[in-house]
């Protein structure tokens, strides 16, 4: 089984499980284009089934989910933003925020009206 997304105009609107197979006989007549995704894939990384990175082929960079931006040029899916101030690139085409998540072990939030981490109380 295989995990395919729906992509209408850059945004994926539906995520089915299927046999690859299936597509050749299923008749979409609604708008739309139905890519693989791969379930074991995020941050531009293949997991195996211990969670750990296996070498395997990252699949369009992240699992689509409903919502997710495919960016044909790029071949890859992506989350909605976040936050305005947070950025993305290849090759994780992870969000990221202006300032690192602090590591000091405690739980924080984003403020965006500050650009910083609040610490969660």
């Amino acid at each position: 089984m295989g995990h395919f997304a729906k992509v209408v105009d850059g945004k994926v609107t539906q995520v089915i499980v299927a046999e690859p197979e299936f597509f050749s006989t299923f008749i979409d007549s609604s708008p739309g284009t139905w890519l693989q995704t791969s379930y074991n894939t995020r941050g531009g990384v293949h997991y195996g089934i211990d969670g750990e990175p296996d070498g395997g082929v990252a699949l369009r960079a992240n699992y689509a989910g409903v919502g997710y931006t495919y960016n044909a040029a790029e071949d890859v899916f992506y989350a909605p933003q976040p936050f305005p101030s947070w950025t993305i690139s290849a090759p994780d085409w992870i969000w990221q925020p202006p300032v690192p998540y602090p590591s000091d072990g405690k739980v924080y939030t984003w403020d965006e009206p500050t650009l910083n981490w609040v610490e969660l109380i």
